[in-house]
């Protein structure tokens, strides 16, 4: 097959489903909006449009004037802006594509359906609404851009089951994917002696960095040979900013030999310290989804995150890892406590993580739940 991508930028985690595509001997051309500094394009090189000309003054106006302090300022227009039109015709008529998978619910998206529509074309929803969701809203409005939009949905994060939720007939789970890197028995658990937490995200007050340090502060007191890695980025103003509250906070408490932090690195150097690290842990909160916790899992290493991050689903508690109660810090030092002192569990749940993602997380399991999309919905290859 020929599949196509239109999203806002091709993320490092889609580089996968992208490999596994192209393994198989099928083809994928990828769409984006826009580029970002840490991007790996081993497998497939984006086809970045950007947006219509007359768009870019407003985008302007917003991230450095109406909304100059607000950290997600950047993502407006993911939503709002308004795509090269003429252009994304040409590359889909000229490619003609068997499937086309469109991220979230944009001007964009409404743009590709319509010519999908218009061409006969096969096109998926990706989003990451959880699978269990509550009840569409039915003002005017959000009739119309579901009318605009496609009708089948996939979705990586799959929710739970609550009074006024429910699962629509065109929505599949699709799980994100990842490829296992570090079987149990070749992994060297607690290297130079130390016990090595790891974080990554941006640097971003919801990702909870200082609340993360603060834990570690007071689990050293109690536990020796702990140590914590940071990474994650800051290229804009804002997080730049806050990466700099972290930097204080550390020098304030004199913890430069507890934390480490390291900004804006490539893709594969963030392997050498998957190798390296004991556990993983995603404080943040607001977390629609993340992939990272699978990264780690493919390098048999447990997880502990925030029980309403839309990833969640990946982690099994007391399993592979533990849930903390969002945005609790008493509640994740509880978690990594006993995980830290208990250096015969901390390898029991890193066996867990890979064996979950050798069975239900990678490349294959996708690929399945993409072509059941397609019978279930008689979509011709």
């Amino acid at each position: 097959m020929k599949v196509m991508y239109i999203a806002p930028r091709f993320h490092t985690n889609q580089r996968t489903v992208v490999k596994g595509w192209i393994e198989q001997g099928d083809d994928v051309v990828f769409i984006s909006y826009y580029t970002a500094i840490i991007e790996d394009y081993t497998y497939v090189k984006p086809i970045v449009l950007g947006f219509s000309r007359w768009y870019y003054p407003i985008d302007w106006l917003y991230v450095n004037v109406l909304k100059r302090n607000d950290p997600g300022n950047t993502a407006f227009k993911i939503n709002h802006g308004f795509p090269p039109v003429q252009q994304i015709r040409k590359i889909m008529k000229e490619e003609k594509p068997d499937l086309v998978i469109v991220r979230d619910r944009t001007l964009y998206t409404i743009v590709a359906n319509h010519f999908c529509r218009r061409y006969g074309y096969n096109i998926i929803l990706y989003n990451q609404s959880p699978l269990w969701d509550r009840l569409p809203k039915q003002d005017l409005l959000h009739k119309m851009i579901r009318k605009l939009t496609p009708e089948i949905r996939m979705t990586p994060v799959m929710g739970n089951y609550e009074p006024g939720k429910q699962v629509d007939k065109k929505a599949y789970f699709v799980p994100f994917a990842v490829e296992p890197q570090l079987s149990p028995d070749m992994k060297q658990y607690f290297q130079n002696g130390k016990i090595e937490v790891l974080t990554i995200g941006k640097f971003e007050p919801r990702k909870n960095h200082i609340m993360l340090i603060e834990v570690m502060k007071d689990l050293a007191k109690e536990l020796q040979n702990i140590h914590l890695t940071i990474i994650g980025e800051a290229t804009g103003r804002l997080q730049k900013e806050h990466l700099e509250e972290v930097w204080k906070y550390i020098n304030k408490n004199q913890l430069q030999e507890l934390v480490e932090i390291r900004t804006n690195i490539p893709r594969k150097e963030t392997d050498e310290y998957f190798k390296k690290a004991d556990i993983f842990v995603i404080p943040s909160t607001n977390e629609m989804a993340s992939v990272s916790q699978l990264e780690a899992m493919s390098f048999s290493v447990p997880v502990i995150i925030s029980n309403k991050n839309g990833a969640a689903c990946y982690v099994e508690d007391e399993k592979n890892g533990y849930y903390f109660l969002d945005n609790d810090e008493e509640s994740l030092k509880q978690k990594l406590r006993n995980v830290l002192s208990d250096q015969k569990l901390l390898k029991k749940m890193g066996e867990e993580s890979y064996r979950r993602v050798c069975e239900k997380y990678t490349f294959t399991n996708y690929y399945h739940a993409v072509m059941k999309i397609m019978q279930d919905n008689k979509m011709k290859r």
